[in-house]
């Protein structure tokens, strides 16, 4: 064997480029020619006189003889020998699966040369692809228009994403290094170009709506569930770096506390079964309610029978907003944005009862609108609620005594009119806190300056209703334990939002440009698209484990080549997963997916 250069001109350019082949002689007929082995490519980055040692090496690992270095060779090329040396055992390997007892292939081997090489994981990529295949978005790509390895970079950049979120440089890495995706869909992506994983992010966005909408219809099949609910809300993330040219990037009020950075915000609308309907991209300074009738305005005319229930946060529930979804034929379920707190604890009905939480609720209806009003009251979020007034109360009187004890030092404001001032923005500061207390100050008339601070509790805290919130829904038949179970739902598009955050690489966002940065929140509630999937089916099975959960429960499993020299002198070479362990096993079984990753490959050179 030997590495062969041959120069190419560019149809395009006109201009010459190098490729690279290994090839080897054969004699045929009294005659010599080369026939290729593996093709390697116009970036083909071995040094031209590391070559003789790089193809003795890959000999000595096709020939099962790995711990024999050649000299010569760099150790930085080792893995590019490894790697080179895989590849010519996969395109002589056979398929070995499926054989029969009586077709049981029994070897006569060296134990002693067994080695194990070239691990990568391929548990969770598994399971990933199996999502993938379930919702038949492979299907839907290649209908799309997407060849081979537009298809391959767009599946690779959702399951990185899934498995191990990053950069697209860090994404490219790890599919050509740390990954057997490309074992399961048959596609070598060492020869996959950086370039191409920017493009598919740009060519899945060119195709948003379709596939969201596919993908949803394909989930409400699968696992048929009605669309009774529907949730709405928003959130942000940061950007880093200035995002000049990005058009969605703008300074607002982050809900990360991060409002230093540019911020960008993500819509989501999500079914009760927490599969996402429709999502966008929203500049970060955007007034949360104007995005509603955006949002729901183009599913509206989806609707073939009755609207489902819209289920909403106080940020989002204007007048406007209640308005606009009682005019399009939509019920409502949201929180309020009444200050004024009441309830009756006498009037109220238990909802739900437990070692730490206690629900009350008390319904009233308006006669003139029909409206209901349900006031809530949470045991978890009095004890809250408590706890964060009295620390702004203890801010608030920590406050007034720095200002008190400046009336008596050098340098500090005295001025009556001044001090009332300064009260004024205390009391702006730590508005929680400063209801509760009445203030006086005292003035010397002669000088008009401000002489004492005084200040005491008037009212207790347990006055304001703590743990208690209003709901607004014209769901007039609806229960109160229907109407609070409801309404907790928004929790899970919370847990949606922490998911796309934390498990699934939404932030931070580094690409410069708009389209660069929509793709890549994109192609995060894509793969989310796929865990909901996945952990649906586990939920179904009685199995509650987070994304990250899943991952480590999964982690461990590999796919391996074992080579092992037979006493005839030739080397066998089989690359197979490691057999799954109990805990992986569990979740294969709830999946109704085969706990063997791939295919058994086996060449003897």
């Amino acid at each position: 064997m030997y590495i062969r250069r041959t120069t190419i001109k560019s149809r395009q350019t006109g201009q010459p480029y190098y490729t690279y082949r290994l090839v080897e002689s054969i004699r045929e007929g009294g005659r010599v020619r080369q026939r290729t082995l593996l093709n390697l490519g116009r970036h083909f980055e071995v040094p031209r006189e590391q070559w003789a040692a790089l193809v003795q090496r890959m000999e000595h690992l096709v020939g099962g003889q790995p711990d024999l270095l050649p000299a010569d060779l760099d150790t930085q090329w080792e893995e590019a020998a490894q790697r080179y040396a895989a590849q010519l055992i996969r395109t002589r390997a056979s398929v070995a699966e499926g054989r029969s007892a009586e077709a049981a292939d029994y070897q006569s081997v060296d134990v002693d040369s067994l080695e194990l090489l070239r691990p990568r994981s391929v548990a969770v990529e598994h399971v990933a692809l199996a999502a993938v295949r379930q919702v038949g978005l492979d299907r839907k790509l290649a209908a799309l228009g997407f060849n081979g390895p537009q298809q391959a970079a767009a599946i690779g950049t959702l399951v990185a994403r899934m498995v191990a979120p990053g950069s697209e440089l860090a994404t490219h890495y790890w599919l050509q290094h740390h990954s057997a995706l490309g074992e399961l869909i048959d596609y070598d992506f060492l020869g996959l170009d950086l370039m191409a994983l920017y493009r598919i992010s740009d060519q899945l966005l060119k195709h948003k709506g379709a596939l969201e909408g596919f993908l949803y219809a394909q989930e409400r099949t699968l696992f048929d569930f009605e669309e009774v609910i529907t949730l709405y809300d928003l959130t942000n993330t940061f950007c880093e770096g200035t995002a000049k040219v990005n058009a969605n990037a703008a300074l607002g009020k982050s809900k990360e506390k991060r409002s230093d950075c540019p911020l960008v915000t993500l819509a989501l609308v999500l079914d009760a079964s927490g599969f996402p309907k429709r999502s966008e991209i929203f500049p970060g300074n955007v007034s949360e309610p104007k995005t509603l009738a955006q949002m729901l305005g183009k599913l509206t005319a989806e609707h073939t029978g009755n609207a489902p229930t819209v289920v909403l946060d106080a940020g989002i529930a204007s007048e406007e907003n209640i308005a606009w979804l009682v005019e399009n034929g939509y019920r409502y379920l949201v929180v309020s944005r009444k200050r004024h707190r009441e309830f009756d604890p006498d009037a109220a009905v238990l909802i739900k009862q437990g070692d730490e939480l206690t629900i009350r609720a008390q319904r009233r209806v308006h006669a003139d609108t029909g409206e209901v009003e349900l006031y809530c009251h949470s045991s978890q979020r009095e004890k809250k609620e408590q706890g964060i007034a009295e620390l702004f109360a203890k801010r608030f009187e920590a406050a007034l005594e720095k200002l008190a004890e400046g009336l008596h030092k050098k340098g500090t404001v005295k001025r009556y009119e001044k001090v009332l001032e300064r009260l004024g923005r205390l009391r702006e500061k730590y508005a929680r806190g400063a209801q509760y207390y009445e203030i006086s100050v005292e003035q010397d008339p002669a000088s008009g300056k401000a002489t004492a601070i005084t200040w005491q509790r008037t009212k207790p805290i347990a006055e304001t209703l703590p743990g208690v919130y209003c709901l607004r829904t014209n769901e007039a038949h609806w229960d109160e334990a229907t109407l609070w179970r409801t309404y907790t739902m928004l929790s899970d598009l919370e847990a949606v939002f922490r998911s796309l955050k934390s498990e699934l690489g939404l932030r931070p966002i580094f690409h410069r440009k708009t389209d660069r940065e929509s793709g890549h929140l994109f192609i995060s509630v894509l793969a989310y698209h796929l865990v909901h999937t996945i952990r649906f089916q586990l939920k179904a099975a009685d199995i509650h484990l987070s994304w990250e959960g899943v991952r480590r429960e999964l982690a461990g499993q590999d796919r391996v080549t074992a080579t092992l020299r037979r006493a005839d002198g030739k080397t066998v070479h089989i690359r197979k997963a490691t057999r799954a362990e109990p805990r992986q096993q569990v979740i294969y079984d709830a999946l109704g997916i085969s706990d063997r990753p791939g295919r058994t490959e086996r060449t003897i050179a």
